[in-house]
């Protein structure tokens, strides 16, 4: 049998809010970009930015998992990582970890104003 390794192990991620514009300017916010809407079918969805259009994710409205319960998607930020986390805060989400350090790098645990689970990574 051969074995596969994909360049990254994630394909593509969705995250569920209910307002699709209040998670924009959440996200856009503590990421530092545009996050732009392409509207299509079944719903509208909004992009994260990504060098290569493959390798990215969305939001989209759903309903979200609720408070922390659902994955944890995590998204890079430029460092340093204090300065997300405060973003963070000023726009409605929670930051529910201290900085953790792991071999590649170093990230937070965050809580987004519908409750979605994610990480800022640096």
């Amino acid at each position: 049998m051969t074995s596969y390794v994909p360049a990254r192990a994630s394909a593509w991620f969705e995250i569920p809010v209910r307002d699709l514009d209040r998670a924009r300017a959440f996200y856009g916010a503590v990421l530092q970009t545009e996050i732009p809407v392409i509207e299509g079918d079944p719903n509208p969805i909004a992009i994260f930015p990504s060098e290569d259009e493959k390798l990215a994710g969305h939001l989209y409205p759903g309903k979200p998992a609720g408070d922390g319960t659902g994955p944890t998607v995590h998204l890079f930020v430029a460092a340093p990582l204090e300065s997300a986390m405060e973003r963070v805060k000023e726009n409605g989400g929670q930051v529910v970890s201290p900085i953790l350090a792991v071999p590649s790098g170093s990230f937070v645990y965050c809580i987004d104003p519908d409750g979605n689970s994610f990480g800022l990574f640096v």
